[in-house]
């Protein structure tokens, strides 16, 4: 009687049991929404290439601003701006009280009325030229002196309309010349300024940036103008922006004791952004010329003390393959065998994948 009790028991156990082993062998696949999260690549075959690593910062492009600097003396009352703002043309950006304001305002008053005599005395003098009392001399004279009154005035008020003057607040308004961002700012509420003083800020697109490399004497012998360089941000880790070297300086910078080298960028985006510090990768000039399989560093996966990489065939056939790196750099891993070029692998969360097929 034990036997007929325990036999469907010990059958139900086996079933259960068998029941489990077949999900967890069940087959796994990418769905919609995991493709969108990884990145597949083909293997490539390229030459080996031994990279270094140099830093610099972003800066803007010194050829493509515009600085403003005051033509007239005064003390700076507001500031509508901070660095960094984007500023359009026109727009008041500061303005400034100053004793030449004054002096220009009272000025235009005083030419004015003597416009208005001079105009007086120019129609009297024609009524009178017309009934035989002046003579043409007198009328000569009479209309010089309007013409140089008018021209003193049209004078005063360019120097106005230059300073953007503004009677209502007796101030003199800075004015954005341009669109752009504010890159640098030398001016304060309550600053004293003085004509001809340097910049008060500086204003530039920011379409174009300048990348400027710090390059040390054991480096000089490996860079060369016009040598294609990647660049690398803290800002934008899984993103890299190539250039290449449009200038070398001949003298040493005397404060860092290091060579500046520039890259110019196009910026149309605006990710970078002047200030920002960038590692700049480089190949040696005498790199060797042996090309291998590579892979990007980011796509190998190292697990108990061993190499692997997972390989995709289609969304439902995955695999992981252990490999064994022949060498590698700051951005490549190279292979000579395990891997085939054109067979393609996961680059990106393909530890997420690693994990399910484990």
């Amino acid at each position: 009687m034990k036997y007929i009790y325990l036999m469907p028991l010990a059958l139900l156990f086996s079933c259960n049991e068998k029941e489990t082993v077949t999900e967890k062998n069940e087959k796994f696949c990418l769905n919609d929404d995991l493709k969108k999260k990884v990145t597949i690549e083909e293997i490539k075959r390229e030459p080996v290439s031994e990279t270094f690593t140099l830093t610099g910062n972003v800066t803007y492009n010194s050829d493509n601003v515009i600085q403003f600097t005051s033509l007239i003396n005064g003390v700076v009352t507001n500031t509508y701006f901070s660095l960094g703002d984007y500023v359009k043309k026109g727009q008041v950006l500061a303005e400034i009280k100053s004793t030449e304001l004054n002096g220009l305002q009272s000025e235009n008053k005083s030419v004015e009325s003597q416009l208005a005599v001079a105009q007086r005395q120019l129609a009297s003098v024609k009524s009178m030229f017309e009934d035989g009392i002046a003579s043409q001399k007198d009328l000569i004279q009479a209309e010089s002196e309007v013409k140089v009154l008018k021209a003193s005035l049209e004078n005063i008020k360019s120097n106005l309309a230059l300073y953007s003057a503004s009677p209502e607040k007796s101030v003199f308004q800075i004015k954005a010349p341009s669109n752009g961002f504010i890159v640098a700012k030398n001016m304060s509420s309550g600053m004293q300024i003085s004509s001809g003083s340097e910049p008060l800020f500086t204003i530039s697109d920011l379409n174009e940036v300048w990348v400027m490399v710090n390059i040390y004497a054991t480096d000089m012998q490996n860079i060369k103008e016009n040598m294609e360089v990647k660049i690398k941000t803290l800002a934008y880790p899984d993103e890299v922006f190539s250039g290449k070297i449009s200038a070398l300086s001949q003298v040493f910078d005397a404060e860092e004791h290091v060579l500046k080298a520039r890259i110019v960028m196009k910026n149309t985006d605006l990710k970078l952004k002047p200030g920002m510090s960038a590692d700049i990768i480089l190949n040696k000039s005498n790199a060797p010329a042996e090309s291998l399989l590579a892979v990007p560093v980011k796509a190998v996966i190292f697990d108990d003390n061993q190499n692997f990489l997972v390989v995709y065939k289609d969304d439902c056939n995955l695999e992981i393959r252990q490999v064994d790196p022949v060498t590698k750099n700051r951005e490549v891993v190279y292979f000579d065998k395990g891997i085939q070029e054109n067979e393609k692998i996961i680059s990106k969360n393909q530890l997420l994948i690693y994990e399910s097929l484990k």
